[in-house]
């Protein structure tokens, strides 16, 4: 302890930094000194050190503020100082304490005095700081732990997303197609919307290929009837959207949760016209409203067993027509504006 210790001695009088330095170099201590509290301050900036030993009656700037700006500093507030001075009155004393010291050491000293304060302190401060380091340890190794169980989880939600999804593809190569094209349109107009995160561009990249899986609960001969579905068939086509949120909602994992707002929210218009819930504006989770154009988009831009593929002009026309009745404006004026990123998905 003795060898490595650094202690930092601050006095106006050079021969009280002296009586205290031979005192002190017999446990072969490394040493420095200063006889300005600025100066001090300095010292400490540059160099580490274990304890100081600071006078308080000192021209310029006494010990009480170079103990309070220390304890501001918080690379410096947990050195311990112990206030040595010819100050002896209580008042002196408690405002010692107050500013931050650790103990009080009246002139003149004796040597064994001197040297018991020191090695006790020091001993206290490395304690200090070897608990600190075991917590800091301990701190770093659980969250290095809860990081990993919640990269589990998500891997989990994440394949079991993709679990769901090869058993919508097994109904209809066509819809396998559509989700992964979903699934990155949504990923490339969140990372354009100036309100969303890279993070939410991930979430909706892995949750979005589950906004029709509420449709393995419809019957197929209505889920792929080729002509107009009669008013009691689109009834039970549009229960897909609560029966998958009914399924997902019980989740508290951000992928399924998110899946579970899609799910129930992509089929609701900007004009409150939608469904099941005919939410207006920004009432539709702004997930569900992405996913909402993206569906759209591509199933406009891709045959279907009711309707031929339209073009790309076309379709980007249908949008625009359709900003602030089906679609959020500013989620079409996005597309606009990236059109050709967005056809490029669709091309691939």
């Amino acid at each position: 302890m003795a060898d490595s210790a650094r202690v930092l001695i601050v006095d106006d009088v050079p021969d009280n930094i002296q009586v205290a330095m031979n005192f002190l170099k017999e446990e072969d201590y490394d040493l420095s000194f200063a006889t300005r509290g600025q100066e001090a301050l300095s010292l400490m900036q540059e160099h580490d050190y274990d304890l100081v030993l600071l006078d308080i009656m000192m021209p310029e700037m006494d010990g009480y503020e170079v103990c309070r700006i220390m304890k501001k500093d918080s690379r410096l507030r947990n050195i311990p100082v112990i206030f040595v001075t010819a100050k002896v009155d209580v008042d002196s004393i408690s405002q010692g304490f107050q500013a931050g010291a650790v103990d009080y050491l009246c002139k003149p000293f004796h040597a064994e005095e001197l040297l018991a304060r020191v090695k006790t302190h020091l001993n206290l401060y490395r304690a200090q700081r070897l608990l600190q380091q075991n917590n800091l340890s301990l701190q770093s190794k659980l969250e290095f732990n809860q990081r990993r169980l919640l990269s589990e989880l998500e891997h989990n939600q994440i394949e079991m997303i993709y679990v769901l999804t090869e058993l919508m593809e097994s109904t209809s190569d066509e819809t396998g197609k559509h989700i992964r094209r979903v699934s990155e349109c949504c990923r490339l107009l969140a990372l354009y919307h100036e309100s969303l995160t890279d993070e939410d561009a991930d979430v909706l990249f892995h949750a979005s290929p589950m906004h029709d899986i509420g449709k393995i609960t419809i019957p197929h001969d209505i889920l792929h009837k080729p002509g107009k579905l009669s008013a009691e068939e689109f009834a039970t086509m549009q229960t897909h959207t609560t029966r998958a949120y009914d399924i997902l909602k019980q989740s508290k994992r951000r992928y399924t949760k998110a899946a579970a707002i899609i799910a129930h929210q992509h089929h609701e218009r900007w004009d409150g016209s939608g469904y099941p819930q005919g939410l207006k504006g920004e009432a539709i989770h702004i997930y569900g409203r992405i996913v909402g154009i993206i569906d759209v988009f591509d199933a406009l831009l891709h045959k279907r067993v009711y309707k031929e593929a339209w073009s790309f002009d076309d379709t980007f026309d249908y949008l625009a027509a359709n900003s602030g009745s089906h679609f959020d404006p500013y989620l079409v004026t996005l597309m606009l504006e990236h059109r050709d990123e967005f056809a490029a998905i669709i091309k691939q």
